[in-house]
């Protein structure tokens, strides 16, 4: 007679694979990735490792969770020192954590997040050191490789955006060993080129690994040196280097760090727009100014035709030095500015034709009251010693010396007598 089947409950089943388990294979090494993380309350840890094939459950509880000396989060890959159980409240497999090691990327990023605790302990990171950037550099330098599609994606935005600004190319090697040198030598080098007031160092995206040379000291170092501004666009945006956190300005990827190193050409032009408009504004009121001059003179010099001529050359120059401004500033836009400056000109030369029409009718009006077209007609002009004008009988003393002005010269002559009117 057949033995009878033995009937288990199920938590004595549960105990039974959990012994099984136990006794074959604790304690086990086990690599994988961290996955799911979460740390509750209780300072309890809960997370899964997996790889490309499989994935366990995994507690690690309070006390050795403590222990771990580095950043736990999804996406490291660690060595953990376990026992092999199961969970009976579910009947699910699952390891209970001892100890975690980094692993893989893992020591890669571990050694990234003690140099930034070293770093910004030395102030490297402060914001309050880094530097505006120039509104309109004379020349943007790009620090990054020949042959990596963040060059591209640089030289694309920049003609589209700044097609008149020039680009200065320093070649560096931006991954394996010696990659951090050469990009210090780069940036060096690129320094020295007269007009460059922005230099963008960009590379395009990888792993921990492969944008190790952006994570250099020596780099990070250089980078803060740096006589210019520096704008970072390593990576995705998502990526998150020492020289990121050191740069001047971080943008998220190299075709942003091209966008935010210089204003748009049509921005520039708008700007030149609204100076000119001040400029001729300004010119005008001078101009006002000028006019309001000349009849305050009027008022009290008897002979104002060389002040008119000397205000008519001074407002000559003043409208030459405009133009000389003008001309200047708007060819450094390029050809494109060409209209903005027949229009400006156009506009300086009608204010100036305007204003040289209204002084030329001044200067007719004063010409009007020259004395001297008075003493044509008969008059004289009479001056005493100190050439004070002599306009009563009062002021005058026998045997006085007079200056008489008459309308071809002067003469002197001698008071003989007094007879008041």
């Amino acid at each position: 007679m057949p033995e009878a089947a033995r009937i288990w409950s199920v938590a004595a089943l549960v105990r039974a694979f959990s012994d099984t388990l136990s006794a074959r294979f604790n304690p086990v090494e086990v690599k994988g990735e961290i996955t799911n993380f979460t740390r509750a309350s209780s300072g309890h840890c809960y997370f899964s490792l997996k790889d490309e094939g499989a994935q366990l459950r995994c507690a690690m509880f309070r006390r050795s969770a403590a222990l771990v000396d580095f950043d736990l989060h999804d996406g490291v890959m660690v060595q953990a020192r376990a026992k092999v159980s199961v969970y009976e409240g579910r009947g699910d497999l699952q390891l209970v954590v001892e100890s975690l090691q980094a692993a893989g990327e893992g020591v890669w990023y571990e050694k990234f997040l003690q140099l930034k605790r070293e770093l910004a302990l030395l102030g490297l990171f402060d914001e309050a050191r880094k530097r505006p950037l120039v509104a309109m550099p004379r020349a943007i330098g790009v620090v990054t490789s020949l042959g990596a599609a963040a060059l591209h994606d640089v030289i694309t935005a920049l003609q589209r955006r700044v097609p008149h600004i020039p680009v200065v190319i320093a070649p560096a090697q931006v991954q394996g060993v010696g990659a951090a040198p050469s990009l210090i030598q780069a940036l060096k080098s690129i320094q020295a080129v007269e007009g460059v007031d922005v230099v963008l160092m960009v590379r395009g995206g990888g792993s921990l690994e492969d944008l190790w040379a952006f994570n250099d000291k020596d780099l990070a170092h250089a980078v803060v040196q740096s006589k210019v501004p520096i704008v970072s666009g390593v990576g995705h945006e998502t990526d998150i280097t020492i020289v990121d956190l050191c740069a001047d300005l971080r943008a998220p990827t190299p075709t942003a760090a091209a966008e935010l190193c210089a204003q748009t050409r049509q921005t520039a032009l708008e700007t030149l727009g609204h100076m000119a408009q001040s400029l001729a504004g300004q010119l005008q009121a001078m101009l006002d100014a000028q006019g309001q001059a000349l009849d305050w003179v009027q008022s009290r010099l008897g002979r104002p035709s060389a002040l008119v001529a000397e205000h008519r050359v001074s407002t000559m120059q003043l409208q030459q030095r405009m133009h000389q401004a003008l001309s200047k500033r708007v060819q450094m836009l390029g050809q494109k500015s060409a209209v903005v400056q027949t229009a400006l000109m156009r506009v300086v030369q009608a204010n100036a034709a305007s204003h040289r029409q209204a002084q030329q009718q001044l200067a007719w009006r004063l010409h009007n009251l020259d004395p001297r077209l008075v003493l044509q007609r008969g008059y004289a002009w009479l001056t005493d010693e100190q050439h004070q004008p002599i306009t009563s009988v009062h002021q005058l003393s026998p045997d006085q010396t007079l200056t008489v002005s008459l309308s071809d010269g002067e003469a002197g002559v001698r008071v003989l007598g007094l007879k008041a009117g």
